[in-house]
C-alpha cells in the first residue's frame, strides 16, 4: 500500500485482467504502540501508519474507482475501527487514521451518491487477530475472528443501512458511546489512569 508505482501497476493489471471488477475491499492496516510523552518521538512509526492506513486506502481507491464506476453496480468496503470513535491513548495515530477514514467515507459516499457505487464502512471491535501483536490473536477479551467474520457475512446479506456502516454487536458500544452519553466512561475503561 505504500508503493504508489505498485498501486498504479495493480490498477492497470486489474483493468486488463478484471475489467468487470465490482468490489474493492480496503482492509490493509497497521497498528503500533506509540509514546509521545518521552524525550524521543518515533515519528517514523506514526508516518508509516498514516501511509498504510490512510494514504494507501486513498491511492488504491482512486486507482480503481474508474473501473468500479464502469460497472452496473459496485461496492467499496473499507475497514475502520471501533477505536475511531473512542481512541486508546497508546495507539494515537492508528485511532486517528481510522477516524480519518470514517469521515472520508462519509464524504465519499455523498460524492458518489449519483453513481451505482455503494460505500460501506466496516468498523470492527477488538478481534482476535495479530494486528497489535501475537497476544491479541489469543486474547479472551477479543472477539473470536470466526465469530466476527460470521456476523459480518450475515450483516452484508441484509440491506445496507443508510449510514453505510456495518456494525457487529460488539462494536456498537464504541460506535454509539458519545450518542449514548457513555463516552467518558468507555474512554476511562480503555485508558486507565
Amino acid at each position: 500500500m505504500q508503493d504508489r508505482t505498485a498501486i498504479a501497476h495493480l490498477a492497470k493489471e486489474v483493468q486488463s485482467h478484471f475489467p468487470d471488477l465490482d468490489v474493492l475491499v480496503n482492509n490493509a492496516g497497521i497498528s503500533r504502540i506509540e509514546a509521545w510523552d518521552g524525550d524521543v518521538i518515533d515519528i517514523d512509526t506514526s508516518l508509516s501508519i498514516i501511509e498504510t492506513n490512510v494514504i494507501g486506502v486513498l491511492r488504491l481507491t482512486a486507482a480503481l474507482l474508474p473501473t468500479l464506476a464502469r460497472q452496473a453496480s459496485a461496492t467499496i468496503v473499507t475497514t475502520t475501527s471501533g477505536l475511531a470513535f473512542v481512541p486508546r491513548f497508546n495507539y494515537p495515530t492508528y485511532c486517528a487514521s481510522k477516524a480519518f477514514l470514517h469521515s472520508w467515507l462519509q464524504s465519499l459516499r455523498h460524492q458518489l451518491r449519483q453513481k451505482p457505487i455503494e460505500v460501506i464502512e466496516l468498523p470492527p471491535p477488538y478481534v482476535q487477530t495479530e494486528l497489535a501483536g501475537p497476544r491479541q490473536a489469543s486474547d479472551p477479551a477479543a472477539m473470536p475472528l470466526a465469530d466476527y467474520i460470521a456476523e459480518v457475512i450475515k450483516l452484508l446479506g441484509e440491506p445496507a443501512p443508510a449510514s453505510g456502516e456495518i456494525l457487529v454487536e460488539r462494536v456498537k458500544a464504541l460506535r454509539m458511546a458519545e450518542q449514548r452519553g457513555a463516552y467518558s466512561e468507555i474512554y476511562a475503561n480503555l485508558n486507565p489512569a
